[in-house]
């Protein structure tokens, strides 16, 4: 696949000036964004992202147009994850809900700007090291293991049992704090003196959360496609709309109960077509004596989006089924309760 400087340059341009009008609409009149402007907004995301598939269909053909709508799909979900996160820094740093959608973008421009570097490092590692897929690999093998505990049997941490990250804890150690918001400022002046406010709390603590997610969402998408082009785009359209789909979701969220099982479930099947990958591309010398391993087979991109697809498919399906199974059962088992205490003498 051939991306010209050009191609670059208009691609980055343009995605710039949807990222720059979505601020200047933010920063004009902070506000709770209602359901008709979420799914508003939501809708000509994706409906860029669907067009960019087009294009890349049309220009380079189907295959790096399918990789393309893979990467996205699993750095859309990894993103979605994040809103987990974001909604227990908001509870646990008592956001005003009219503040959380400024603090969700500048979240969403530290998520590109994180990604971007991690992208250029590891794109620029590839193209020296071939071997590091057998790294990606391992290390998307074990954090599926760690995402997919985490998501049996437990319930959702509320905001009070989240622990800020040591960056947060550092700042409010060294630096004072007023006790509310001034608005979306960082900063105020207390009795002469200059403190920070909590929202520049929550920037740090979201910043720190996006660091610790591109470490995850890198080596995924590289597992999908080796283009850095596509890479980029695929996170750049997946943080598109983020902000939106936070608020038209809201509580919703937490009845995806096994969105960490699917992520689990996606991240290990990634990280075994990596080493797959690494098997068949095999230089290392202490292995196979630096051919390629024949039996190693080497998924079309096809394969992963089916697999993407039925996956995130399946963990939608059961987390609402099950979801809705508990809202039923829960005022039978009210009625029960009730029906015990009038027994009582």
């Amino acid at each position: 696949m051939d991306v010209s400087p050009l191609v670059w340059c208009v691609s980055l341009g343009l995605a710039a000036a949807v990222l720059i009008v979505d601020v200047a609409v933010v920063g004009r009149r902070p506000h709770i964004p209602s359901t008709s402007e979420c799914l508003r907004y939501l809708g000509v995301y994706i409906g860029l992202a669907v067009a960019f598939a087009v294009v890349v269909w049309a220009v380079w053909g189907a295959d790096p147009a399918g990789e393309f709508v893979a990467g996205w799909l699993t750095e859309y979900s990894l993103s979605v994850d994040n809103l987990f996160v974001f909604l227990l820094i908001m509870s646990r740093f008592a956001v005003p809900r009219q503040y959380q959608q400024t603090a969700l973008l500048i979240g969403i421009i530290l998520a590109l700007v994180f990604r971007g570097a991690f992208i250029a490092a590891g794109a620029a590692v590839i193209a020296s090291f071939s071997w590091v897929f057998y790294l990606f690999g391992a290390f998307l093998v074990w954090t599926a293991v760690k995402v997919a505990r985490e998501g049996v049997g437990e319930d959702e941490e509320s905001g009070e049992d989240y622990r800020p990250p040591a960056l947060v804890r550092v700042v409010q150690r060294f630096l004072p704090t007023t006790d509310g918001y001034h608005g979306v400022r960082l900063t105020a002046q207390v009795d002469g003196r200059r403190h920070v406010t909590p929202m520049l709390l929550v920037l740090v603590a979201i910043g720190a959360t996006d660091l610790l997610f591109a470490f995850d969402s890198i080596p995924a998408v590289f597992g999908l496609t080796q283009e850095p082009y596509l890479v980029l785009m695929a996170n750049v359209f997946a943080l598109m709309g983020l902000r939106q789909l936070y608020f038209l979701l809201g509580g919703l969220l937490t009845r995806l109960r096994y969105l960490n099982i699917g992520l689990g479930v996606l991240l290990g099947f990634i990280g075994v077509k990596l080493v797959l990958q690494a098997l068949h591309e095999n230089t290392l010398p202490f292995l196979n004596g630096g051919e390629s391993v024949e039996w190693a087979p080497e998924l079309p991109s096809w394969v992963s989006l089916a697999v993407i697809v039925v996956t995130l498919g399946v963990t939608a399906v059961t987390s609402i089924a099950a979801s809705r199974r508990d809202e039923r059962r829960a005022p039978a088992e009210a009625g029960r309760a009730d029906e015990v205490d009038a027994r009582r003498p």
